[in-house]
């Protein structure tokens, strides 16, 4: 019997799945992250979408800034020379206006209630442009006046900052708003596409009414300026009231920002009436717009080296460039007393004052004297040279007010005006400590490695 054979049995060969196969593709990924589109797959050319635009975001908020001018002029006159005030102002407007009338504003008690009383008195028109605009007590004031006088027929326009009121004003607050028929936009909104207008906001603070009356300064519109300053929760502040034919620069300046948001273009007597003389001063108006030179720290220069006798400086968020640390050194020089009161233990900004706090050894060393405010925040920004010229308005002593940020501010060249100024300096003085030299050179270490750390975002802060 022959042995059957069984024939071999067939090899057949198991097909294998490459690992990047889209049935076997590893977690988290997908078709589009193997499928190529010219040398990159669909996830590359994403990947490199998204470093593309975190790019121009980067560049928006950290180089997309108005042009600085180092200056350092010398002392060549004084304030008290003819030359000074259009010498002062040769990079916005060297001509004086005149015939105005302004009155300073003390805290929320003195600041809200006259500013109510002229929204409640409004017969045409009311504009009003805000940074820092919140649910609360004072916008719940401010939010009924301007309804109620919507409702009477008045042109109600209300322009608010989309990052410093966009958080904290209640979407509830703007359709109260707007259902009772005020016209309201978001100056840059953050929900916009333009990423290059991200950083730059208005820090303006205007209000106009009927054109005939205007305000500006420092107050932000919500709870913390309550009160009379002298409490840990009511901010310290000064605002003011101004009349006279300086105000149609006011009414200029919140046209500039309203057109430029909404395409309406405000014209007639409602806004831009015949103002007559209301006082004595000359005043100038600057505002800080984008893409153009910076035109305060220029006028600052100017009055810093022209000064003989004070220089008193006030301000909340205090970073000095160089060229003014080293303005004010020259000063002291000349026999000029340098004062400056800034914030103390009570300061809302702490990574701003840390960025500020490295350039204190150096003034206190050129001799500027610098003292902390401490009963509450002080939040007043002023200055007033040899009781002469002063200044008051939206601008922090910082990079983001020059360099970025869109402010206004109120220059005034007269003696009795200066003398008013000097007065309220000189009475907040009386509630501060000097901060000195020793002191400084005493911080602590967690002090020193703060200031090392936020001094490389100091133009943003």
């Amino acid at each position: 019997m022959s042995a059957t054979k069984t024939p071999p049995r067939k090899r057949t060969k198991t097909a294998t799945k490459s690992p990047s196969s889209p049935k076997f593709a590893r977690p988290g990924e997908g078709r589009w992250s193997t499928i190529r589109w010219g040398k990159l797959s669909i996830r590359g050319w994403v990947e490199l979408l998204l470093v593309f635009i975190a790019a121009i975001c980067l560049y928006a908020i950290l180089f997309v800034r108005r042009q600085h001018i180092e200056y350092r002029p010398a002392h060549t006159f004084s304030v008290q020379d003819p030359a000074f005030f259009s010498s002062a102002h040769a990079a916005t407007n060297p001509v004086p206006i005149e015939g105005n009338r302004i009155t300073l504003l003390h805290n929320g008690n003195g600041i809200f209630p006259v500013m109510l009383e002229a929204i409640r008195g409004a017969k045409k028109t009311v504009n009003f442009e805000a940074f820092l605009f919140h649910s609360g007590e004072i916008g719940n004031q401010f939010i009924e006046a301007l309804v109620d006088r919507a409702k009477h027929g008045v042109e109600v326009r209300v322009l608010l900052d989309g990052i410093g009121s966009g958080t904290d004003l209640k979407n509830s607050d703007v359709q109260r708003l707007t259902d009772g028929g005020c016209k309201f936009a978001y100056y840059h909104p953050t929900r916009a596409l333009r990423v290059d207008r991200l950083n730059r906001r208005t820090h303006r603070r205007v209000l106009v009414v009927d054109g005939k009356v205007a305000f500006t300064g420092g107050a932000g519109f919500a709870d913390e300026w309550r009160g009379d300053g002298a409490k840990p929760e009511n901010w310290r502040e000064v605002h003011a009231k101004l009349e006279g034919p300086m105000v149609a620069q006011l009414q200029s300046a919140f046209q500039q920002h309203w057109l430029s948001e909404t395409g309406e273009m405000l014209s007639g007597a409602g806004h831009f009436p015949l103002l007559e003389k209301a006082g004595d001063l000359k005043t100038q108006v600057t505002t800080s717009d984008e893409f153009t030179v910076a035109a305060l720290p220029l006028i600052q220069a100017v009055a810093i080296a022209a000064a003989e006798k004070t220089i008193y400086i006030t301000n909340p968020y205090c970073t000095p460039t160089d060229e003014q640390v080293h303005l004010l050194g020259e000063a002291v020089k000349r026999g000029v007393d340098v004062k400056m009161i800034l914030p103390g233990k009570h300061n809302d900004q702490p990574a701003t004052k840390a960025a500020g706090r490295g350039s204190y050894g150096k003034l206190l060393e050129a001799g500027v004297k610098i003292y902390e405010f401490k009963p509450t925040m002080i939040h007043s920004k002023t200055m007033v040279v040899d009781g002469m010229f002063a200044m008051f308005g939206t601008s922090n002593l910082d990079a983001r007010s020059s360099l970025i940020n869109e402010e206004i501010d109120v220059s005034v060249y007269d003696a009795s005006f200066g003398t008013e100024m000097d007065r309220v300096f000189r009475e907040d003085l009386k509630n501060c400590q000097e901060y000195k030299l020793e002191d400084f050179k005493k911080r602590s270490l967690k002090e020193r490695v703060t200031e090392w750390l936020v001094y490389p975002f100091h133009s943003q802060l």
